[in-house]
Formats: structure tokens, C-alpha cells, sequence
């Protein structure tokens, strides 16, 4: 793309947003200070990347998986490959003409591991393996199972491996929870009822129950002409809290109003007592013409017993791509991390480590680097629920190239423990994990 073209191009296809076509793999890697020998496995990060160069809006994008391997002290590879598709196999395609047709993923938005399979993920479709060098292997359809899409953000429980799912529809039925086995097996199917098709990007869970968000996010192909989805904000519609116990159904599910709002990430949620803690980054809106509510961190109690939420705003910050640790997802959380987002495009300018309990916040500038999503990572050898390392691809604007930045979690504003230096520009995306050996 020409730099006068380019400077009227939409965010994401400019500057660290733009695509970037040639999948290659480098094995000489340089990294600055050492490797922890505890670190075993490989970082993945998917993102939208349009094969054509062009895109109608940030989600419709062709995946791209971005992956690092680290064993014994050493960045052993970086390989980028497409997730081959049938929409991505067929150039022409368009990701909207396939909502029918479960194949047809742009695989863009997440990547994880479950049941010893890899998967990337995108919430209109079926989730796509690959393998551990991130080839393309095809379809997850849970042995015939799966009748329509999965979310691209499922939990997996710390104490039981099972796999929390859900997905949504514009026609009924509009939401659906899904439930697996530690082992990949399907178990559980449930349409839940919610008064229309919205766009229900997350949810949560805790040791007992699921909470989906229905929030006014809704279906409208006049959308497209403003927002780039067939989505609109509609206040009417209403915002409510529905919490299920994870085993349960559509008649167990009791639903609590809060204020209107989005919200595409929470960070965790957990139990306390009869209360239910959620912490978001919540957005006034969405897909509203004229309109770009910022992330910030907020935290909802759902007191069971007396029916009400009560809603406090937990930073004034802009901030996105919350994480906590593997092992405390769906328990009770000391520490969370996101990215503090640029005012320019939707990046990390800087990330910040929050200690929920003390109230008190780390904030780490990248000096001009553009942070991905970061992941935490369990250090076995140190302990507390932030003994280990914080893993996210960071772009450097001046030398137009991406290093994997490896902090110690329970000391985030120190030196970095190393960077992976990748002689490649990794584009701004979505979600990754950790793949541990």
C-alpha cells in the first residue's frame, strides 16, 4: 500500500495493523539477557491479517497465527502461517456469505490448547486445529457434536480441564452453552432464551455457575454502512447478567439488570459467599455511529440473595486484553494484567499489573513499543499467584521489527528477564496463549 493510500486507510490496515503476507520461519534468533530454563513450550498469538490487503472492518480479517519456541534457555523458532480455511482457500470469499456454513472461518481472534489439541478460534465458526508448527489441519466439529459456532474466548477450568463455551446467533437459537470434557468430548448442549440475537462476544465462569452477558449489541445489517458489522448499539434492548450453574439449563439461569454497557473482555470472575465478583472492561457502548466508549476496569457484584449488582469503576485508564493466571481463572484473583491502550489505535502503549486486593496498580511505559496482549506464565520454581512471567509480542516503530518481551511478573517495572529479537514486524492483533510442553 502506497504511505498516501495508506494514510486514509482505516486503522487496522495501516501502520502495525497492516497485514503482512509472507509466512516464513527464522531459527536464528538473537534474545538480549537469558531465557528462564523454566519456560517450556511456545507463545502463539492470532490476529487479523486479509490475505487481499483489504478489509471491511478489524474482525473480518484472514487469521494469522505468530508463534515463538522456547526450550532450554533458547528461542528455538518464530513461524507466521495463515490458517488455511475454506474462506481463506477461496480468495474471493467473504466471511459474511458463510455465517451458514461452519467451515467458513476467518479462525482470526484467539488461539489455545485443550485436550491436546490447538486450536484457533473465531466465534462464528468452528474452531480450526493446527499443528505445533502451525500448520493448518482442519475443522473441530467435536465429532459431529457441534452444530453450529463456538466463542473464540471458552474457559478452561483449573481443577476440573473442562472446556466453558458458548455460542450466538442472529436467528434462534440466539445463545447456546457448551460444555466439554477434560478429554474433548462434548457433553453439554443448552439453548439458553435472551430476548434477541445480539453480539456476545465473552462471558464468565466460576468454580459453580456461568454468567452470560446480554448486552445491547444488536443484529442490524443497516450497520453496515456505519459500523463495518451488521451490528448497531440499541439501548432498548436492555443489559443484563445471567448466571447458570455450570451444569444447569435454560430454566436455572436467573437473570440480573445492570446499566447499559459493553463489554468485550473481563479479566476473571469468582465466588464469595452468595455474591459473585466480576471484574470487565467495560464500555459504555458499541457499534454506535459517532460514538468510541473507551475500556476501562470495572468491577460488578452480583449479590445473589438481595437480587441486585452493584457496579464500581475500578481505573480511570484505558485499558484492554485483561488476563490473570491460568490457574486462578474462574477462583479468586489477587492480580490481573492488560494493556494500557494507546489514544491513537487499539494497542498497548504500556502494560499494568493490577493488585485487586490493595487497590494499587504497576504501569509499565514501552518507550514507544506497541504491546500485544500479554500472557502470564507460572514460573513452578516461584511462588504466589504472580510467580512468573509476563510474555507479549512487542512491535518496535523505529526499527519497523517485533521482539517477544519477557518480564518477571513480581517485578514488572524492573530489567526485562529477555527479548526475543524477531527479524519480522508481528501486526498489531487479537489473542494468544502459552502453549506449555
Amino acid at each position: 500500500m502506497s504511505e498516501a493510500r495508506q494514510e486514509k486507510a482505516p486503522f487496522w490496515l495501516r501502520d502495525n495493523f497492516a497485514p503482512t503476507f509472507e509466512e516464513r520461519t527464522e531459527t536464528d534468533l538473537k534474545v538480549i539477557g537469558q531465557i528462564p530454563e523454566s519456560l517450556k513450550g511456545t507463545l502463539l498469538r492470532n490476529g487479523a491479517n486479509p490475505q487481499s490487503g483489504e478489509s471491511a472492518h478489524w474482525f473480518l480479517g484472514n487469521g494469522m497465527l505468530h508463534g515463538v519456541r522456547i526450550e532450554a534457555g533458547e528461542a528455538k523458532w518464530y513461524r507466521n502461517r495463515y490458517v488455511k480455511t475454506p474462506l481463506y482457500l477461496k480468495p474471493d470469499g467473504d466471511v459474511m456469505d458463510g455465517l451458514g456454513d461452519m467451515t467458513m472461518s476467518a479462525a482470526n481472534t484467539n488461539v489455545i490448547q485443550h485436550a491436546g489439541k490447538i486450536m484457533a478460534l473465531e466465534e462464528g465458526h468452528w474452531p480450526f486445529v493446527v499443528s505445533n508448527e502451525l500448520e493448518t489441519i482442519g475443522p473441530n466439529s467435536y465429532e459431529g457434536k457441534l452444530q453450529g459456532a463456538m466463542t473464540a474466548h471458552p474457559k478452561i477450568c483449573p481443577e476440573t480441564g473442562e472446556l466453558l463455551a458458548f455460542s450466538y446467533g442472529m436467528t434462534a437459537p440466539y445463545l447456546t452453552y457448551l460444555r466439554a470434557s477434560a478429554s474433548g468430548e462434548l457433553l453439554q448442549t443448552e439453548q439458553i432464551t435472551v430476548p434477541g440475537a445480539t453480539m456476545i462476544h465473552d462471558f464468565n465462569v466460576t468454580r459453580n455457575f456461568v454468567i452470560f452477558m446480554d448486552l445491547p449489541a444488536v443484529w442490524n445489517f443497516e450497520g453496515m454502512a456505519t459500523t463495518g458489522l451488521p451490528i448497531l448499539w440499541d439501548e432498548s434492548y436492555g443489559a443484563r447478567l445471567g448466571v447458570m450453574p455450570r451444569n444447569g439449563g435454560n430454566d436455572d439461569v436467573v437473570w440480573y439488570e445492570i446499566n447499559p454497557c459493553y463489554v468485550f473482555h473481563p479479566l476473571n470472575a469468582y465466588e464469595n459467599g452468595d455474591k459473585i465478583v466480576i471484574d470487565v472492561c467495560r464500555m459504555d457502548d458499541t457499534m454506535k455511529p459517532g460514538s468510541s466508549a473507551p475500556p476501562m476496569l470495572y468491577r460488578w457484584v452480583i449479590d445473589q440473595t438481595s437480587g441486585r449488582v452493584t457496579e464500581t469503576q475500578l481505573d480511570d485508564r484505558v485499558v484492554d486484553f485483561p488476563r490473570v493466571a491460568d490457574n486462578v481463572v474462574g477462583l479468586k484473583h489477587q492480580y490481573g494484567y492488560c494493556a494500557a491502550f494507546a489514544g491513537s489505535a487499539p494497542y498497548g502503549e504500556g502494560l499494568i499489573k493490577y493488585d485487586l486486593e490493595a487497590g494499587t496498580s504497576e504501569y509499565r511505559h514501552l518507550d514507544g513499543g506497541q504491546a500485544s496482549e500479554a500472557v502470564f506464565v507460572k514460573d513452578p520454581s516461584a511462588s504466589g499467584e504472580d510467580g512468573g512471567f509476563l510474555l507479549s509480542y512487542v512491535y518496535q516503530p523505529e526499527i519497523d521489527q517485533s521482539e517477544v518481551l519477557i518480564l518477571n511478573a513480581q517485578d514488572m517495572l524492573g530489567e526485562p528477564v529477555a527479548r526475543i529479537q524477531l527479524p519480522v514486524r508481528v501486526p498489531a492483533g487479537f489473542h494468544g496463549n502459552w502453549i506449555g510442553d
